[in-house]
């Protein structure tokens, strides 16, 4: 279906997802928080993610939007990845929740015209679940070339084995579908999705499954009276299948969370979740399904934990600000800008630039986990102190 086939509904009229759902729920019963999100996010018609009427992009403001730089100091750590890795004659960089295709055209450009050995072995594969992303990037001339020269590809899912690379993702795992829980006296209860007067709901009942009893008390984690919290299952089964397929190489996490100690601390007692809609957050969560983004932080304890079950181990965990400013420092800043440029557009990259490692915006916020599988205590230049 097209944009100009589904008709405008008025502000307060149920959005067709909610009408979908509500219908579902009457029939069947409630649903879990998850099954909801996911249906808000990534049902195939009407998701936020997914639906082919969303672009142009208006509730969220990543860093790839903030400056080309950022992929031109991914394409620097991936290229040393690559030299620790020995100079394998194959390189597999897989991009987890790719969009459009934005920071692959960012990451390839550079790497073609800064490092063409690294270029020759690379192979970059976009993984989208959206096929109207897919399809924007199948249109994206910057793409075409490295189609053409065969360096680039979209997939819908992981390739089956990677003997050399690395899996990587920015904001990735904050749009996965999250349960939620809320301590209730001695007892955790699960928040679900159900049906009340005014339409789509909260309401509370068992566990849907031990695993997330178990995700609680595997890390140490007490919930306090009354406290919310988000449970990320599928993100505990992304990274364990990232270091399954994986032989050697890394994994490359770049979100905004925290470690689960502080994650689900007192600053946290209503959880992380928030829905966004033209970039104003809210925790109206059934306000518009599939016409508003929900993210929850991530939780880099479970991320590290459940990696280690398919042998990945921890390389390192850092700032998005130390990450970007070390890699930008070991290439003496070169990437910020060049010759080729006025005085005003050096200005403008020193000011994106910025943008992406300020402690109040995307520098303290967003975090950078690292981890290796099949290579001994690799050095890397983003994870150097300053």
């Amino acid at each position: 279906m097209t944009s100009a086939s589904i008709p405008r509904r008025t502000p307060d009229a149920p959005t067709p997802l909610a009408t979908i759902l509500t219908k579902q729920i009457d029939a069947s019963g409630p649903i879990t928080f998850a099954k909801y999100m996911d249906a808000c996010l990534y049902d195939p018609q009407f998701g936020y993610y997914t639906r082919a009427e969303q672009f142009p992009r208006r509730d969220y403001f990543t860093s790839v939007d903030a400056s080309p730089i950022f992929g031109r100091l991914l394409a620097r750590q991936f290229q040393e990845m690559w030299v620790q890795l020995g100079r394998p004659a194959g390189f597999l960089l897989v991009e987890a929740g790719a969009g459009p295709g934005t920071l692959a055209a960012q990451i390839l450009d550079f790497t073609a015209e800064s490092f063409p050995e690294f270029y020759s072995a690379l192979q970059y594969v976009a993984l989208e679940r959206s096929a109207a992303r897919r399809a924007v990037a199948a249109a994206c001339a910057s793409l075409a070339k490295h189609v053409a020269a065969k360096h680039f590809a979209m997939a819908w899912d992981l390739p089956a084995q990677i003997p050399y690379g690395c899996i990587f993702s920015n904001e990735f795992f904050d749009a996965l579908p999250v349960h939620r829980l809320v301590r209730d006296g001695n007892e955790l209860r699960e928040i679900y999705v159900g049906l009340g007067t005014n339409g789509l709901c909260e309401q509370s009942g068992p566990l849907s499954t031990p695993a997330l009893g178990e995700y609680l008390t595997e890390q140490g984690i007490t919930l306090q009276e009354g406290q919310l919290a988000e449970i990320n299952l599928e993100a505990c089964a992304w990274i364990e299948d990232f270091g399954a397929r994986l032989d050697r190489g890394f994994t490359l996490t770049i979100d905004y969370g925290h470690k689960a100690e502080e994650l689900h601390d007192q600053r946290h007692m209503r959880g992380t979740l928030l829905a966004y809609e033209k970039h104003r957050a809210s925790e109206n969560f059934f306000r518009a399904p599939g016409e508003q983004d929900l993210t929850a932080h991530v939780n880099f304890t479970a991320l590290e934990r459940h990696g280690s079950l398919a042998r990945l181990q921890r390389t390192g965990f850092t700032s998005q600000s130390n990450f970007l400013l070390s890699l930008a420092r070991h290439s003496d800043f070169t990437d910020l800008q060049s010759s080729a440029m006025s005085e005003s557009q050096q200005t403008r990259a020193r000011l994106l630039f910025k943008t992406l490692i300020y402690p109040e915006g995307m520098g303290e916020t967003f975090q950078v986990l690292i981890q290796h599988k099949g290579i001994d205590q690799p050095n890397l230049s983003g994870l150097d102190p300053l």
